[in-house]
């Protein structure tokens, strides 16, 4: 079969994604689009063979394609893919999904009334540390898990401009968070139950991202996940502290593997498990695998809406634990 015509929608950290694209059989770069004329020139040197152009609309205008990747800031995702599906285009976005669950769920019905794929980059999921940690919970080598912490942060201030104004990012559980929450709901088998938040500004009153916010995901199986995400940390915490009904596991930045514990014959056990090797390609192996063999998709959009949807209740709960929408599953 033909290969998928990809246009990747900004090259800033667009660039990574046309790597991706280059290097995947089945997929094919042949345009990007940028509004900075800087960028588009850089695009053009990375990849002499492209097509570029400086709008959205100007590309779906003029330009034959069959997937559109948009790798702009957090509050463009929504309005450029309801553009490029309703002119007929696939969409992979890059995470953050899109700010709001309605937004998530505009896409998504518009995607299945076009027969159009729609689909979400996170591909954190293969990330090596995570490949480890999810096996280690798949096999059972630690039960059951009831409680699960996860911890991002640093004392400084927040990043360049759309990583530091709520306007555009969504806030300050947007950006990595949405990683994070992606791998909780991947470890825990069970729908959400309630969601809560509780955030602080008391530092950074130059930008409007929350200087610290953390959330409580409570599942219907009585498991519990904590998520904190800190421009104001001074000290630091674990990364993964992760409690099971027969072990545990955690781990600290900078570490080469995970601390296992677990009782073996009633005797209590400690090892190492090491991380595996990262394979961010993956995700568009299975993005070409689905569009040209049908293959099952990897990223679901209902799955990237529901982390959506954790952090959108988190970052607005002031709080209070609030219930999830049982419709999102």
């Amino acid at each position: 079969m033909e290969n998928i015509k990809c246009v990747v929608i900004g090259y800033g950290m667009g660039k990574a994604h046309s790597q991706f694209i280059s290097s995947t059989e089945g997929l094919e770069l042949v345009g990007v689009c940028d509004i900075d004329g800087v960028r588009r020139e850089m695009a053009k040197k990375d990849f002499p063979f492209i097509q570029t152009f400086d709008s959205v609309d100007d590309l779906l205008k003029n330009y034959d394609f069959d997937l559109a990747v948009i790798v702009t800031p957090h509050n463009t995702h929504y309005p450029i893919a309801i553009k490029c599906l309703s002119a007929g285009k696939n969409v992979v976005i890059d995470k953050p999904f899109c700010i709001t669950v309605q937004e998530a769920t505009d896409m998504i019905n518009l995607a299945k009334e076009k027969g159009l794929m729609l689909s979400v980059f996170h591909n954190r999921r293969w990330d090596g540390d995570y490949l480890a940690l999810k096996e280690v919970v798949e096999k059972g080598l630690i039960g059951d898990i009831f409680h699960l912490e996860m911890f991002m942060g640093h004392y400084g201030a927040p990043g360049p401009w759309w990583r530091s104004y709520k306007e555009i990012s969504g806030g300050a559980l947007y950006d990595w968070g949405a990683h994070l929450v992606d791998w909780i709901l991947g470890l825990v088998p069970s729908k959400i139950k309630r969601v809560g938040g509780f955030s602080h500004k008391l530092v950074w009153n130059d930008v409007t991202n929350e200087d610290n916010v953390e959330a409580v995901i409570q599942f219907e199986n009585g498991a519990v996940a904590y998520v904190e995400m800190s421009s104001i940390a001074m000290a630091q915490k674990r990364r993964w502290f992760i409690l099971g009904t027969q072990g545990s596991l955690e781990d600290e930045w900078g570490a080469r593997g995970f601390r296992l514990r677990k009782l073996v014959d009633g005797i209590q056990v400690e090892g190492l498990v090491p991380y595996k090797e990262s394979d961010w390609s993956a995700y568009y192996k299975n993005v070409a695998e689905h569009l040209l063999k049908g293959a099952e998709l990897a990223v679901k959009p209902e799955e990237a809406r529901r982390v959506i949807a954790v952090i959108e209740i988190a970052s607005n709960a002031q709080g209070q634990m609030l219930d999830f929408p049982q419709e999102l599953y």
